[in-house]
Parts: C-alpha cells; structure tokens; sequence
C-alpha cells in the first residue's frame, strides 16, 4: 500500500507541474503535441484540438509535449509519422513554441513550478480547514530554565524571536533550526493578557543524551544516534521509553512534555526502556550540546473562512522557505548527504507515514498524505526554479537573457548547456537513489 501511495504522489506532482506547461501553453497558442499520465506504451488515447491525450502503461508521473520544444521533437515526429491521426501538424509551425514573444514562453516555462505552489496552498486549505493551524502561543515551558527566568510564562503569545516576526508556530522552530542557539542573548517580543512586553533570553547549556522520536500519542520508540550518551549507555533504537527517573512515560507526546519542563542536566538521569517485552534500566549521563532557551510553542487552533485563507498562505511560505534555507545548508556543507533523499527516499518516508498513521484510522492517512504532499509539491517547484541547465530555472535564465538581449541566446550553445545539465542530474539522481537504499536498508 506505501508504494501505491508513493506512485499515487509522485504522479500527482508531476501531472499538476505538467498541467501549469500544458494550460498556459494552449492559452498563449502553443501548439500541445501530447499530454499524457503515466509513461511507456499507451493504454488508451484519443485526439481533441490537435492534442494527443494519453493514459500510459506505467502509471508513474506525466508529461506535455508541445510543438518546437527541443527535448520532445524526436518523439513527436515519429509519432506524426506512425499516426495518420495528427498528420500533417509538424508543419505548421505558427503555433511552435520557439514561434511565441518571450513573454509567452517565460509564462509557459514558469507556470509548471507555480502550480506546484497553488497545488500545495489548495491542499494547505484543506488540510488547516480541517485541522486548524499552529499559534504562537508558548505550550512548555522548562522549570528554572533560561525562558522561565526570563519571566516568559505558558499562555504567552510570541510575536517576534531574535528580530523575526512569527505568525504560525513552526516558524518559531524554523528559526531556532536554521539559526541555531547560542550563548548570545535572544530577544523576545511577547503578549499577555492583550498587552505586548519584551525581554531578554540568556541561553543555558544544554545536555542531551541522544535520542529521537516521534511527539504522537503512540509510544516513545526512540532512535539513538552513534556515540551519543545514549548509545554508550547501551540504549538501542527500537526501545521504547517508559520512565525518567522513575516518573512513567506513556507516549512519545508525554516523552516530549517531560523533557521540556525537565530538561537534562549534567548529572546522571535514569531512563526505562521496554526492549522485547522487558523492561530495562540505564544510567546515562548527558553529554554537553550546546545551548537551548526552555520553551515549546504551538497549540493548535481551528479558524473560520478568513484565517483558513490567510494562514494557507502563510504555511505556503513557511514551507518555500524552509525548503531554500535547507537547500542552502547542503550547499555551504551544513548538511551532508544523508539529509538528501531521491525516489527511493520518498518511496520509504510515504510508506512509513502510512503504517505510522493507518491504526489511527483512513482520516489520518488521509491527513498525513495531504502533508506530505504539500512538502514535495513546494520542493519540487523551488528545485525545478533553480537557475541549473535541464530544469525549468535554467530554460528562465536563457529566456530572461533573450528578454533583455531582445535577440535569443544560439540554440546550439542552449543545447550544449542543457545536455551538461541533463548528465550531471542523472549522474546526482544515481548518486542519491544508492545513498537511499544505502542510508534506509543497511
């Protein structure tokens, strides 16, 4: 079932981008070869305006060939040639591509990427219109911590963090990601009771020992990460956490309220595992790990009409955003290759959601679907703008010099620039399929 989900998104994503090329290229009088769903021999077709529309064997993703597109020329003049159907319409260059302003081709180019965005707004409706969205409101708050004594309190609204306005919670935590705590003072606007303060975080030292898990209501399985405190304790990923120092731990959500109103220290803490239907007991003692503040922000609040819209967008842009911040973290080397997934990756993140989601119900795979696919949609129109030859972003950049020019770069050198672009993206498609299987099935 994971795998036909995965296909069932991959397709969708592609078929929304392939729809942007194929809408705005009729609108503007470009001449649409094929649309087809799916790839391989065709299933079944039939012909309406000069437009093949085919449903193929493979159903895996999509595809828009138009007339004087370079990368489908080949496959369209064959099939003018077995298909007595179109014949005659490679001849009639008006409506070709490389025929229309420069205006037109760069709406053409740029609308795949933009549908992927409106793709993912829609689904961010549906999905804050039936689960509302995440406020600022702090949720947690460590006892003694740096937050608490900076005279922050739960019920508090955070409205800017360190120069950042907030709007829904997750920024929060995208800042405190992408901008990692240190031992500088953070500073904090806040409301209370209707009524804006400001003050002055001093982060403390944080200590960890080295475990992961999911914030949900099912247990507190834990990964632990290599020559982390825990690891050397002898925890194991896998275990289920019961107890901290004899207080019991019935699910990763309370795992996740322990931890913040009881941060760890330097001394030793005693964590209860359930490992193969015992429980076992460990002393770790948490190593050092840099600096944290003591506070969790988000509740969850349901909105009517207006703030359904608005905050659509909103989660639009927190996940632009989060996703160029993350591609420019793996270019500066701040993240390596095992927080980059391919195909493979995606396969395995869509089927483990749904196994974790499926006791809880159709609803909440429905739920988590709809997530996920908001994700990809928004990476795959952020990847498919970067300025790289092959990509919607490099076919931009030639047109945006054309634009400005106002004479078209030689084809022969786009050509050489795209077939480079073409290799070094199925060289890295390789690269990180084996890192995939590498990295999920060691």
């Amino acid at each position: 079932m994971g795998i036909i989900l995965a296909i069932f998104v991959f397709s969708v994503l592609v078929i929304f981008h392939e729809m942007g090329h194929f809408l705005i290229a009729k609108k503007n009088g470009i001449g649409v070869t094929e649309f087809s769903i799916g790839m391989g021999p065709r299933l079944f077709s039939f012909v309406k305006g000069g437009t093949r529309y085919s449903l193929k064997l493979i159903m895996f993703g999509g595809s828009c060939a138009m007339v004087g597109n370079d990368m489908f020329e080949a496959e369209y003049q064959k099939d003018d040639e077995e298909e007595e159907s179109i014949e005659g319409i490679k001849d009639e260059r008006e409506d070709s591509f490389n025929n229309k302003s420069v205006w037109a081709r760069i709406a053409v180019i740029a609308a795949g990427p933009i549908f992927n965005f409106i793709l993912a707004w829609v689904l961010a409706v549906v999905l804050i219109g039936l689960e509302g969205f995440t406020n600022t409101e702090i949720t947690g708050i460590a006892k003694k911590g740096a937050a608490a004594q900076a005279g922050l309190e739960v019920g508090d609204e955070i409205k800017e963090y360190n120069g950042h306005k907030l709007t829904i919670g997750d920024d929060f935590y995208m800042y405190t990601t992408f901008e990692p705590i240190t031992g500088d003072p953070i500073s904090v606007t806040y409301e209370r009771d209707g009524k804006e303060y400001k003050t002055q975080i001093n982060p403390a030292i944080w200590y960890a020992v080295g475990i992961s898990y999911t914030a949900n209501k099912k247990e507190a399985e834990i990964q632990v990460s290599k020559k982390s405190a825990a690891d050397l304790a002898g925890l194991k990923s896998g275990d289920v956490v019961a107890a901290i120092n004899g207080n019991k731990i019935g699910s990763g959500e309370e795992l996740s309220e322990y931890t913040t109103e009881n941060p760890f220290t330097k001394d030793e803490v005693e964590i209860t595992v359930l490992r193969d239907g015992e429980e076992k007991v460990f002393n770790v003692t948490p190593q050092n790990a840099g600096y944290y503040i003591g506070l969790s922000v988000g509740a969850q609040e349901k909105g009517n009409a207006l703030q359904v819209l608005r905050y659509s967008f909103t989660q639009l842009r927190y996940n632009i955003e989060v996703t160029v911040k993350s591609f420019g973290m793996l270019f500066t080397g701040k993240l390596n290759k095992d927080d980059v997934s391919g195909v493979v990756g995606i396969v395995k993140i869509v089927g483990d959601s749904y196994e974790e989601t499926k006791p809880y119900g159709p609803y909440y795979v429905f739920l988590q679907i709809v997530y996920l696919l908001i994700i990809f949609s928004v990476n795959l129109g952020v990847v498919n703008l970067f300025p790289f030859p092959a990509l919607d972003g490099g076919r931009l950049v030639f047109l945006i010099i054309e634009a400005i020019r106002r004479k078209p770069v030689s084809k022969k050198v786009e050509a050489y620039f795209t077939l480079a672009g073409v290799f070094i993206l199925f060289a890295l498609m390789i690269l990180i399929m084996i890192n995939d299987i590498t990295k999920f099935f060691r």
